[in-house]
């Protein structure tokens, strides 16, 4: 399969043949490292059953590499220009689907076009399983990572390159500075564990912070014990707000329009929770307990569907 092996010389060669230039309002660093591109694509262990959802289609080296592993990739490209450039390179290559998109909607949604398109392509292929494999632009990964669990389709795995201040956000533990309402999020929904650290020097043009692959695993087991897996991210981002504030003040102003102080002293009570508690404080189960504690009290007072619709 005649896929290039990018290499910084390569990209710049290249660049320079059809005259265009690394775009950093689209997060544009390739990553250059032949060895860190074998290992991305380990991670992601891709086999012929496996549709892969690659964003940032770059010049097509990955995506011809996962291509010779997986049963389809579906990969995304924003940039006109490069989506042509990677269109001559995977010309030859029969099970790929490109796409010329913003991966986002919005802020909070990923464009139903990229989730049809991936469905089409898990429909064509027995015991399909759908896989996010990609070097992630900086700038999509937080909405792009977190809000694939809110879609339909949910992934058999992540595996990608992010900032690895974010991958540190991710895997944190209670009482850091790095854990925060996507750690919660996160680790409530999936296994999720930091492959190999990456610095500036192995991406071209180099970023001034260092990176991660992250290989994330959704848990079915974990997503069946939260109701509405919706309605709690909406409330674990609540509890961050003001991460320093006492949890019951949190709460009041969470819920001011559907509970009062006495309901917010019942559901502390019920989860065993003193007043000086802070989200910061609390890992995953006691979370899911509150959570659960507060659709206990919400329901009985009749403002459940008023809160969810907020």
């Amino acid at each position: 399969m005649p896929i290039n092996r990018q290499t910084a010389s390569f990209l710049q060669q290249r660049f320079n043949e059809v005259g265009i230039y690394p775009k950093g309002r689209h997060g544009q660093n390739f990553l250059v490292d032949l060895n860190l591109v074998d290992v991305l694509v380990r991670a992601a262990q891709l086999e012929k059953q496996d549709v892969v959802l690659e964003v940032g289609t770059g010049t097509g080296a990955l995506t011809g590499q996962m291509a010779a592993q997986a049963g389809h990739v579906v990969t995304i490209e924003i940039d006109r220009q490069l989506h042509q450039l990677a269109s001559e390179e995977l010309i030859d290559v029969p099970n790929v689907t490109m796409v010329l998109q913003d991966v986002l909607r919005n802020k909070n949604n990923i464009h139903d076009t990229i989730i049809s398109t991936v469905e089409e392509q898990l429909q064509k292929i027995e015991g399909s399983r759908f896989k996010l494999a990609a070097n992630l632009p900086y700038n999509i990964a937080t909405p792009l990572i977190s809000n694939l669990l809110l879609t339909r389709i949910t992934p058999y795995s992540m595996t990608v390159t992010i900032q690895k201040e974010l991958a540190d956000r991710i895997v944190a533990v209670p009482r850091t500075k790095d854990y925060s309402a996507l750690s919660i999020w996160i680790q409530s929904l999936c296994s999720a564990e930091i492959v190999r650290i990456m610095p500036p020097t192995v991406f071209w043009p180099r970023p001034k912070v260092d990176s991660a692959i992250i290989h994330i695993v959704p848990d079915e087991k974990k997503r069946a014990a939260i109701p509405d897996i919706a309605a709690y991210q909406k409330f674990v981002r609540s509890l961050f707000f003001h991460r320093r504030k006492f949890l019951r003040s949190v709460l009041i102003s969470s819920f001011k329009e559907e509970l009062g102080k006495p309901d917010i002293d019942r559901i502390m009570a019920m989860v065993k929770m003193g007043a000086e508690t802070r989200a910061e404080e609390l890992p995953v189960e006691r979370i899911l307990e509150l959570y659960n504690a507060s659709r206990v009290v919400l329901t009985e007072s009749g403002k459940i569907d008023d809160w969810k619709c907020r």
